[in-house]
């Protein structure tokens, strides 16, 4: 398991750091450790890690500030934080388990019991994608999502309110974070099926769907027989 902890108070990082070794052991393949978002930030961009030890209070710094940008990679969050009043906000943003200080070791093998499992798997169910726009991150409910497409290196976002959001990453990227109702239906096109009110058969082998919206979106011939069976059509 590789963990990074982020965490501004020197003493409270080595005690989470040696509970992590008394806990895990042998199976922590990498324990990093930051002080502030930016440094925790550039590693994270450059690495793969499968669980982040987030504090919300960072040299007055909002750990959630890393937490949206990093929406779209494949590890689990823990929080751990004095701040219990916002749990509740950590949540909508998918971690896997909130943490109070000051705790035991107990208590973190509680949330490492969680963790177990999930590790190389899919992660936890995600209701937000983090998009950026004007200097500034904003959240995009996934259930507002009609379908993406492919836009070179990025996806667009297609929302029920007719609206379109730039997402940064491509997408056979955020096809690996996003629930498993999003399936890919066409090579530049994948969508949650539950979206989709018809298949629709061309002449020439072609194919289209029309969904929730009124819009009809390309159906691909290697799609075609699995999309089918999906919707049991």
């Amino acid at each position: 398991m590789k963990i990074v902890i982020v965490e501004d108070e020197i003493m409270v990082a080595r005690r989470i750091r040696m509970f992590c070794e008394n806990i895990l052991g042998e199976r922590i393949e990498l324990l990093k450790h930051f002080l502030n978002i930016e440094d925790a930030d550039d590693y994270i961009n450059n690495n793969n890690i499968d669980l982040l030890l987030l504090d919300l209070n960072l040299n007055s710094r909002d750990g959630f500030e890393l937490l949206k940008s990093k929406l779209a990679l494949s590890f689990n969050t823990i929080v751990i934080s004095a701040n219990t009043d916002r749990a509740i906000e950590a949540f909508e943003y998918s971690v896997l388990d909130f943490i109070g200080k000051p705790f035991k070791k107990e208590r973190l093998q509680q949330a490492f019991n969680k963790a177990d499992g999930l590790v190389n798997s899919e992660p936890p169910g995600r209701k937000y994608l983090p998009v950026k726009k004007y200097g500034r991150i904003e959240m995009v409910s996934i259930k507002h999502i009609t379908y993406i497409q492919a836009s070179g290196h990025y996806s667009e976002l297609h929302l029920v309110n007719g609206t379109t959001e730039l997402h940064d990453k491509n997408l056979d990227r955020l096809l690996t974070i996003l629930p498993t109702q999003f399936q890919r239906v066409h090579k530049s096109y994948a969508l949650p099926l539950n979206n989709v009110k018809a298949l629709i058969k061309h002449g020439g082998s072609r194919y289209s769907l029309e969904i929730i919206t009124g819009e009809t979106i390309p159906l691909g011939r290697t799609y075609y027989s699995n999309v089918k069976n999906m919707l049991a059509m």
